[in-house]
């Protein structure tokens, strides 16, 4: 894992057939990609799970939070 102090990185993921980006630190990335990997699929799958959940939600928050409140969740539930 890398150090929690680095300022957030940009990558693309597609959802639904449409490429966005997103902006995490290193280390919300390192969670997301093992959080996939343990639920057995891509990155790209789970942000898009993400966002349905999201956009469920009464007031949304951005894609970007949403991921991270996520994978505090998850971790919480552990």
């Amino acid at each position: 894992m890398t150090s929690p102090y680095h300022p957030p990185v940009k990558r693309s993921v597609e959802i639904a057939g449409h490429k966005t980006s997103i902006s995490l630190e290193p280390l919300f990335w390192d969670l997301l990609r093992q959080a996939a990997e343990a639920e057995g699929v891509p990155v790209n799958a789970l942000v898009a799970r993400i966002d349905v959940e999201r956009m469920a939600a009464d007031e949304p928050p951005g894609l970007a939070g949403a991921v991270r409140l996520w994978l505090v969740s998850n971790l919480s539930q552990q």
